[in-house]
């Protein structure tokens, strides 16, 4: 036991009571103006080697400067309960090297061990000794105790903090009783009425001052936990944006290579210089991130030994010293003013090539620095026809480029070549295809096309041929409202179901058995399955777009904006790179938008505006975004 007790007396040491400078125990500490604590005598060395005219001091740990009084370094706060813990250190390492040493012999000189220890004599008896030392007359009335106890009785207890009465410097028989808040120092009862009588000076009671100073101490405190969780999130959003540029560093590369095996042999070396050009912008774009997050991370690291400073002192000084180092705690405790986070540019984290075709020394293709979206293709008007819509709902695409659109108020199914040219529909009362209503859309990547049809679910194959159907599970509904099946989503492996009667959305296996189902009172129109594990989904009413996992559990919900103006959610799509797309309606028609968010549902940038209604979305085979506008099908492309 005292081997162990050995050791952890050792540790506290070494790791807390060390002066940072000379590496030995504290011997007269002095606290800067940052917190940190240091011999007097290593600080006056090291005043010694600067300039004589020198007036600060610079931390050996921090290089932040304290000035240095008047009066000199020894003017200085000193570290009280650092010292209290040097001394209580020494004298338990006294404590312990006392039971390790040699048995103890007695002070009759004859050699013979110890067992007792007269308190009043202060000698230590064999038992010989102790049966003499009862018979004298002048001993037998000593307090005599066994020597185990004597030792043990040397070791303060654990729980030694006892209320210390501070003395008043000025005057010495009087305690410290109030705190001037005017000019932030102890005193005693003499200096209240002598020199601290004035109306200007505010006298507060000690206890009350210091459990307000706490107070206020934690309360900024958590104002700097609200400060990490903000640099947490900017972190993974510079992540994020990193990762994103790699993504984009690929496809631009996989689009020069493309077009230069397309080219003769001459326009190779050309395709090389373009691709160490968009590699050369990559490099200096990742540095900038990397910059960014190391001087993010600097920041916290530097705040971090702030907090650990002033939560050391609030810790381990008494009231007295608190206040009396108030000043200097509240001045560091400013840093957070000085806190300046680089934050997350999502801008320079696109990257992409525009190939053209070669002609005699021009150059392979142009690098784009920067993302733009462009209306490559729009078709269809208002009306019944097989190439027009009276309400055309939700969309998406085979593997081929085909294009199939939702039209809600004809109750219809159209197929349309990526081009815009009709080819087939199906509509209700349609007895061979199974379709009463359809209304969302979602396509897998074998091609199965997935319809929510009133109650049911519906699969359809390329040229819109019935396969299979199945209807959601609703054990986890309340049973009393209909079910009314609006969004439908699907990935590799599963399909989300959103049931806006009831309140559900549902997982389930693609071949439509249940995997798990959750009430959401705030699933609406449109569903998406992200590539990051989460359901996604826009809440038009709540004019919101929220994130949950396949339990139910809310990762993220945010409000949706335009020019700062709340606006309704209606569409959403999720890309391969952890970007969330949504169609964003602003209450007029013919000014709305398509936005784009990052996977923590923070807002990128505006992709497309000036869209009449936009209802659904989908990805084209060549990463074009279709838009289902009301009337008619517009299809967007990154320039």
């Amino acid at each position: 036991m005292t081997e162990v007790a050995a050791k952890i007396v050792w540790k506290i040491s070494q790791g807390h009571l060390e002066c940072p400078i000379c590496c030995c125990l504290f011997k007269d500490p002095k606290m800067l103006d940052c917190l940190h604590s240091f011999c007097l005598k290593c600080l006056e060395e090291m005043m010694s080697r600067q300039k004589p005219e020198a007036e600060k001091i610079t931390c050996p740990v921090c290089r932040r400067e304290t000035q240095v009084p008047d009066a000199g370094l020894q003017s200085l706060a000193s570290s009280f309960f650092l010292s209290s813990l040097v001394d209580e250190v020494k004298q338990q390492e006294e404590v312990l090297g006392e039971a390790s040493a040699p048995t103890t012999t007695c002070d009759c000189g004859e050699g013979k061990e110890a067992t007792w220890r007269c308190l009043d004599c202060s000698d230590n008896l064999c038992q010989k000794c102790h049966e003499a030392h009862e018979r004298v007359k002048y001993t037998k009335d000593h307090q005599i105790i066994s020597l185990g106890d004597w030792q043990k009785s040397k070791i303060p207890p654990a729980e030694h903090s006892k209320p210390i009465t501070r003395m008043c410097m000025i005057h010495h028989d009087h305690p410290l009783c109030f705190f001037c808040d005017t000019c932030n120092t102890l005193i005693c009862s003499m200096c209240a009425t002598l020199d601290h009588r004035s109306a200007e000076h505010n006298l507060l009671k000690i206890d009350d001052t210091i459990r307000s100073f706490r107070s206020e101490v934690d309360y900024i405190l958590q104002k700097f936990e609200k400060c990490r969780q903000r640099f947490k999130s900017t972190e993974k959003s510079i992540e994020h944006a990193r990762k994103r540029l790699q993504k984009k560093l690929a496809q631009a590369r996989s689009a020069i290579d493309a077009k230069a095996k397309a080219e003769i042999t001459k326009i190779r070396n050309k395709a090389k210089l373009l691709t160490k050009k968009v590699d050369k912008i990559g490099q200096e774009r990742d540095s900038e991130f990397k910059k960014a997050l190391m001087h993010n991370r600097d920041q916290m690291k530097w705040a971090d030994q702030i907090i650990t400073a002033v939560n050391d002192l609030m810790s381990q000084a008494d009231d007295f010293e608190i206040l009396e180092l108030k000043p200097k705690v509240m001045h560091n405790l400013e840093f957070q003013k000085e806190l300046k986070f680089e934050p997350a540019n999502h801008g320079p984290s696109f990257i992409g090539v525009r190939c053209q075709d070669v002609v005699s020394d021009a150059e392979l293709g142009e690098v784009c620095v920067s993302e733009k979206w462009q209306l490559k293709e729009e078709f269809g008007n208002e009306g019944t026809g097989d190439e027009e819509f009276k309400f055309a709902r939700a969309v998406a695409c085979f593997s081929n480029g085909d294009i199939v659109v939702t039209d809600t108020n004809l109750k219809r199914l159209s197929l349309f070549s990526s081009t815009g040219r009709y080819k087939t529909s199906v509509a209700k009362g349609d007895v061979k295809h199974q379709l009463e209503a359809p209304y969302g859309i979602a396509m897998t990547h074998d091609d199965l096309l997935f319809v929510t049809d009133k109650k049911k679910v519906k699969v359809f194959d390329t040229e819109l041929h019935f396969v299979r159907e199945f209807t959601p599970s609703a054990n986890d509904a309340d049973g009393q409202s209909e079910s009314y099946l609006t969004a439908v989503a699907v990935d590799s492996q599963r399909v989300a179901v959103a049931d806006w009667g009831r309140k559900v959305i549902s997982v389930h296996n693609l071949d439509g058995s249940l995997i798990s189902s959750s009430s959401n009172n705030m699933v609406d129109y449109d569903l998406a399955i992200s590539n990051f594990g989460c359901l996604v989904f826009a809440n038009f009413e709540g004019q919101s777009l929220l994130c949950v996992n396949f339990k139910g559990k809310e990762m993220f919900s945010v409000k949706t904006l335009m020019n700062g103006k709340a606006a309704k959610a209606n569409g959403v799509l999720c890309d391969d790179d952890e970007t969330i797309y949504v169609l964003v309606h602003s209450g007029n028609r013919g000014s709305s938008a398509v936005q784009r968010y990052d996977s923590n549902g923070a807002f990128l940038a505006t992709v497309a505006q000036g869209l009449y209604n936009p209802l659904g979305m989908a990805f084209t085979p060549t990463g074009d975004v279709v838009v289902a506008d009301r009337h008619s099908i517009k299809i967007f492309e990154r320039m």
